[in-house]
């Protein structure tokens, strides 16, 4: 082959596996054959509507004939910091330069990786039962992912890695992804349980990125501790960046609204990049964000709703038989019926709901499914009434 037949580039997307949901093409077409038809609980996408004052703000930014900027607005960052401070226990000093509005929560995730300057000699350690998209960003940049059990992090360090990573891999770690309230777990770390692993990491000079998009739907704990909490970083924010989104809290998937927020450092770094990439929150888009940072009294009301769902949904889901070994706060019930995933996720279609199979979030959710209390109130009843004649395994 001569130097012009040469390939010239490696194509990502075939290095990529299939995408999880896609998988799950049978069983969608067998829980749509229910006669009272499917109840999709696989997705975590919100279905109430978006609050009307937020559809106002969108519509009163609708002349939006510039470019907008990356930083975005003053005003929206005026709200993002009221936001931080108010609810992620961020210090009064908290300014513009530690908060950057993104364009939904999920492409800074699986950016960040590339954004931070990790390569493939590189390494990003993220949650063993996590989001999947915190994997692919590594994989984006063709670095190592290292999954890891963030409670065993806290209380072992280097210990944690213990068959999964060897003492050169964790020095090659630059980036650690912590979650909680976890997807689809629904645990929730302590601030005493954070601030070890912020101490790890920052005792070998690695970055942690916290997503929190979950943090204001708790249940079962009155504390939710951000990684912009004093407790959890000594009251410095260097070497740490909270991600959050308003997708869940306020109805607004559709928006790409999020933003993250730390290291001032870091926060410039990102800024500088996306500055370069183009990454801009539409126009509009920020004047409604502004609006939805804001209204607390909308956020308080879904969070409700969603707390009505789940007291439907979770006895149901134990009296069929499954066992939900942590609910603390988010939208998910981690549930095992004692058996493989996909054995659970067959069963369920059979009644028509879909969930998702464990294996999606990692090896160690293989005896697991994630049931989304993401559907309306309706469907939600449906799914409990059709679960009262599952004979427990």
């Amino acid at each position: 082959m001569t130097d012009a037949a040469q390939p010239r580039r490696r194509s990502l997307a075939a290095r990529l596996p299939e995408f999880p949901w896609d998988t799950l093409a049978a069983h969608r077409a067998r829980a749509q054959q229910h006669p009272d038809g499917i109840v999709d609980l696989s997705v975590g996408t919100p279905v109430d509507p978006t609050p009307r004052r937020i559809q106002e703000a969108l519509a009163d930014g609708a002349d939006s004939h510039g470019y907008p900027t990356t930083v975005g607005t003053p005003a929206l960052r005026d709200a993002l910091v009221r936001f931080v401070r108010r609810h992620l226990a961020a210090p009064p000093e908290t300014d513009h330069a530690h908060v950057l509005a993104t364009v939904g929560s999920k492409e800074l995730v699986a950016q960040l990786p590339f954004q931070l300057g990790i390569g493939a000699d590189g390494a990003v350690a993220f949650p063993h039962i996590a989001y999947p998209t915190y994997e692919m960003g590594t994989i984006f940049v063709g670095a190592t992912p290292v999954p890891v059990d963030l409670e065993r992090l806290a209380a072992e360090g280097d210990a944690a890695f213990e068959g999964t990573a060897t003492a050169e891999l964790i020095g090659r770690i630059g980036l650690l992804w912590v979650n909680s309230p976890g997807n689809p777990t629904g645990a929730v770390l302590s601030a005493e349980q954070l601030a070890s692993i912020v101490a790890w990491a920052r005792e070998r000079g690695i970055v942690v990125a916290s997503d929190e998009c979950y943090a204001l739907l708790p249940w079962d704990v009155t504390d939710v501790p951000s990684i912009l909490d004093p407790r959890v970083n000594g009251g410095s924010l260097d070497g740490v960046l909270c991600v959050y989104s308003l997708s869940k809290q306020s109805n607004l998937a559709g928006y790409r609204a999020a933003f993250v927020a730390g290291d001032p450092a870091l926060i410039g770094e990102l800024t500088a990049i996306r500055k370069q990439a183009g990454l801009m929150l539409p126009g509009p888009i920020q004047t409604a964000m502004t609006t939805a940072l804001d209204d607390d009294d909308a956020v308080t009301a879904q969070r409700e709703i969603y707390r009505r769902r789940r007291d439907v949904l979770r006895p149901a889901v134990e009296a069929a038989g499954g066992t939900i070994p942590r609910s603390e706060a988010g939208l998910y019930l981690w549930t095992t019926f004692g058996e493989d995933a996909l054995t659970s996720v067959a069963r369920l279609a059979e009644l028509g709901i879909l969930c998702a199979p464990g294996m999606f979030y990692g090896g160690a959710g293989e005896r697991h499914v994630r049931i989304a209390l993401t559907a309306t109130d309706d469907r939600v009843a449906a799914a409990a009434a059709r679960l009262a004649s599952i004979r427990p395994v």
